[in-house]
């Protein structure tokens, strides 16, 4: 996109960019002429949500981010906009209007028609939807009246909107309140009517919710006691039941009694066989006949020793099944040294005579026997004392596995009461405080507003400019058409040898100006423009002298360049054979008395032809009709003829039939040297154009350029139109 072409729109339509703009300004100065003053009331809310100074005890006085503070702050301002907040406004401001002399609005057409027993019916019917917070119902056709009747006077949630601005103080504990209106009473009644509406209903939401959330904690509180306490009366009937005491430390104690009993049943064991091993040793020292002497004196001493080893058996056990507790070893301690007394009287009593000399041996192995049964005793007290614990311990199972069930489950229940008291605690505690909104200070009527009458008329110019720049725009970027010689040669890619502005007037005589001596700048700059392409199509003919001229579709022009570059090489002193070779359109037959026709020409023998130039410019018509070049003689005879001419003439130009017409105008195309391709301004570039353009590029050198005709001359630059 050239910014320089979308520039040159701008300047060819500086007129619409005037005068659009100028009468918008007008008609707007005539609307806002009359616009009534405006006045502007505020105030401001205090919210406590960032604010130090007001946090209580309650959770909402934890650090809050700032997507959470800006979430808090639109809640807020979104209530107060909110249709709900905004009708009990509008019921006060026309209960107002209707109940005074001097309401803050002029009468409506539907408040004006309104009779006293209407006004009367309006007015209790604004204080008891006031009164109960309710909204008017448009399926209800009195309510829809008053709904009416609210928008006549422009009371509606809609229409306050549009003057109302609610906005956050920057990163302040504030929300700014502010109303616009024709009267100053009206803008303060509206903010300071809105802020106490909003606190009331905001702090009423926040009541309600608090006490539900109360009331829920509360109830589900109650639930939770209710399960934890029958989960503690349930594991007390089971322990009652089962005469469980504490499981742990019964089990703690049968573990720590089957280990003392295990240590000692090895102990007991050891020292049995110890016994027997001694008691063997002693009786190795005897000969028989002393062995026979002995036992039978051990018989008599064992009879006698019955009662109290019996009774020290006896108290063995106990001590054992005591759980080894002090007083029975004591007491077994006893019957040891009393039994140990026996046998020492008994040995000297029995055994004095004949085996004095191995007294002290006797008296060991009697000793020796009663702890090795007594040894045996106890091993065998001790295994039934360790089955028992084992059958106590085994018992203990089943009641360890559902006490620890019930137990865990009062400790979930017990969990779930603590968090839900702790909630329960909460609410109660953010319930007692009151709502930390409050408006700060009374609105008070403003003063009068600069007026933006001046502003509005300015903005409206400069709206209108603007959007005439980008309807202008728009039309420049969806226009392709080609409009000066540098978007030909972009947009086609081939050479272009030059361009003619469009001349003013509806006709003109191009021997005037050509041969003319009063001649004009335009017809100047033109004449200069058509010897400058001249020039370069005498650079690119290259020795060449047949000059064919086509264009892609009828009326581009170019019977006018071959005329006119007829002219430019008869001022340079060149003898020029200019003919039309369009025989559906002869406009050059037509505009030049021709005194010989191509079809003559050719349907004759060269000899036979008497063909004398006249003047520096000699024209060949033809008779016209529907028919092509190879049709009037063949492509063989047409090129000798022609071949004849240049011996004759400088150059030859012939203009041809436009591509459009298919094999017309390629038929000229090869009995010529060079072709040259005029290209009307002003057209966009289609398909069948581009296909011209692929054909001519065909032709490769043959093919020396295209002349863009008709160019605006508000598309030149200044140096082209100088």
């Amino acid at each position: 996109m050239d910014l320089g072409s979308f520039l040159k729109v701008l300047l060819r339509h500086k007129y619409t960019l005037i005068l659009v703009p100028l009468v918008t300004v007008i008609i707007t100065f005539f609307l806002v002429r009359n616009q009534p003053d405006s006045y502007l009331s505020g105030t401001q809310i205090a919210t406590g949500i960032v604010d130090q100074t007001q946090k209580t005890l309650s959770a909402s006085s934890e650090f809050l981010q700032d997507a959470q503070v800006s979430q808090e702050f639109g809640n807020l301002t979104a209530v107060m906009r909110s249709k709900k907040t905004l009708d009990q406004v509008s019921y006060l401001l026309m209960i107002h209007d209707l109940t005074t002399n001097k309401p803050f609005r002029k009468p409506s057409k539907e408040l004006q028609g309104m009779n006293a027993s209407a006004r009367k019916h309006a007015v209790e019917m604004f204080s008891s939807f006031y009164k109960n917070r309710q909204t008017l119902s448009l399926f209800n056709p009195d309510q829809r009246g008053l709904h009416d009747l609210l928008s006549s006077m422009k009371y509606d949630d809609q229409s306050l909107l549009q003057k109302l601005t609610i906005y956050r103080d920057g990163n302040s504990d504030f929300i700014v309140v502010q109303f616009e209106s024709e009267d100053p009473n009206l803008s303060a009644k509206v903010v300071n009517d809105l802020c106490r509406e909003f606190i009331n209903y905001y702090s009423l939401q926040v009541k309600q919710n608090q006490l539900k959330a109360v009331n829920f904690y509360a109830d589900l509180l109650k639930a939770k006691e209710d399960t934890l306490n029958t989960r503690l009366e349930r594991l007390k009937d089971y322990k009652i039941r089962n005469r469980v005491l504490s499981l742990s430390e019964q089990a703690k104690a049968l573990y720590a009694q089957l280990s003392d009993f295990e240590t000692r049943r090895q102990q007991a064991s050891k020292d049995a066989i110890a016994y027997k091993a001694a008691m063997n040793d002693i009786d190795q020292q005897f000969d028989p006949a002393d062995r026979r002497y002995v036992e039978s004196s051990m018989i008599r001493l064992n009879q006698r020793l019955i009662a109290t080893r019996s009774q020290l058996e006896s108290a063995n056990n106990d001590y054992i099944q005591s759980g080894f507790k002090p007083e029975y070893k004591q007491q077994v301690d006893s019957l040891t040294n009393v039994l140990s007394t026996q046998i020492s009287r008994s040995s000297d009593k029995y055994i004095a005579n004949p085996m004095v000399s191995k007294q002290n041996l006797i008296e060991q192995k009697l000793t020796m026997q009663i702890q090795y049964d007594l040894a045996k005793s106890s091993n065998k007290s001790i295994e039934n004392e360790l089955a028992r614990l084992n059958v106590r311990l085994t018992e203990l199972v089943p009641h360890e596995a559902i006490v620890q069930a019930n137990e865990n489950a009062i400790q979930i229940a017990q969990d779930e009461y603590m968090d839900i008291l702790g909630k329960y605690n909460q609410k109660q505690l953010e319930s007692s405080f009151s709502v930390l909104l409050r408006q700060i200070e009374t609105a008070m009527p403003g003063a009068a507003q600069p007026s933006k009458k001046m502003l509005l008329v300015i903005i409206s110019g400069v709206v209108s400019f603007i959007f005439c720049v980008l309807v202008l725009f728009v039309l420049f970027y969806i226009d392709n058409t080609i409009k000066n010689p540098r978007e030909l040669a972009n947009v086609t890619k081939i050479s272009v040898l030059g361009y003619l502005f469009k001349l003013s007037g509806a006709s003109f005589d191009l021997g005037q100006i050509w041969n003319g001596n009063n001649v004009t700048d335009e017809h100047r700059k033109f004449r200069n423009l058509i010897q400058a392409l001249r020039f370069e199509v005498d650079n690119e003919m290259n020795g060449s002298k047949i000059l064919l001229i086509n264009s892609m579709a009828q009326d581009e022009g170019k019977t006018f360049v071959a005329l006119n570059l007829a002219y430019a090489y008869a001022q340079v002193n060149k003898k020029v054979l200019l003919i039309d070779g369009d025989f559906t359109r002869p406009d050059i037959t037509k505009a030049v008395n021709s005194t010989y026709y191509l079809e003559d020409f050719l349907s004759r023998n060269i000899n036979d032809y008497n063909f004398t130039p006249i003047g520096k410019i000699t024209t060949m018509g033809n008779y016209g009709g529907d028919m092509s070049l190879l049709q009037v003689d063949t492509e063989g005879d047409i090129r000798h003829k022609l071949n004849h001419l240049k011996s004759v003439f400088d150059i030859i130009i012939i203009e041809s039939p436009a591509l459009n017409s298919l094999n017309k105008a390629k038929e000229w195309v090869v009995a010529s040297d060079k072709v040259l391709t005029v290209i009307k301004a002003g057209q966009s570039l289609k398909e069948h154009r581009k296909l011209h353009i692929s054909y001519l590029k065909s032709l490769n050198s043959q093919f020396i350029g295209g002349v863009l005709n008709e160019v605006d001359k508000s598309q030149l630059t200044a140096e082209e139109r100088a």
